[in-house]
């Protein structure tokens, strides 16, 4: 399940300046992905690390990448709730609302 989203302008002008860094960028996440977890779990934990370092940019991209591979909106729900427990409760509405507010212009 290949994750086919296009990346913001401003990531697209990033590594063209930088193009060095998209390859170290790049290597990193090939080498992370080595091991027994399959796709979808990587982009869940992936998700829900974004999630506890309260990193709206990552989650709002970890969330156009789980739908694009076709994990369900209920899933990425599940893991918001999850954080309430760790994060507390303002956090984790934070979290709701980026994660929201990519489900409602993902949704048909």
């Amino acid at each position: 399940m290949p994750t086919t989203v296009k990346p913001p302008k401003a990531y697209d002008e990033f590594i063209a300046q930088f193009p060095k860094l998209d390859q170290a960028w790049r290597a990193i996440n090939e080498a992370g992905a080595i091991g027994p977890l399959d796709e979808r779990e990587q982009r869940l934990v992936k998700l829900g690390i974004a999630m506890g370092a309260m990193r709206e940019g990552a989650i709002r991209s970890g969330v156009r990448k789980a739908v694009a591979m076709g994990i369900e909106p209920e899933a990425i729900a599940q893991i918001v709730a999850l954080c309430a427990g760790t994060l507390g409760m303002p956090s984790t509405v934070a979290v709701h609302t980026w994660v929201s507010a990519v489900l409602d212009k993902t949704q048909p």
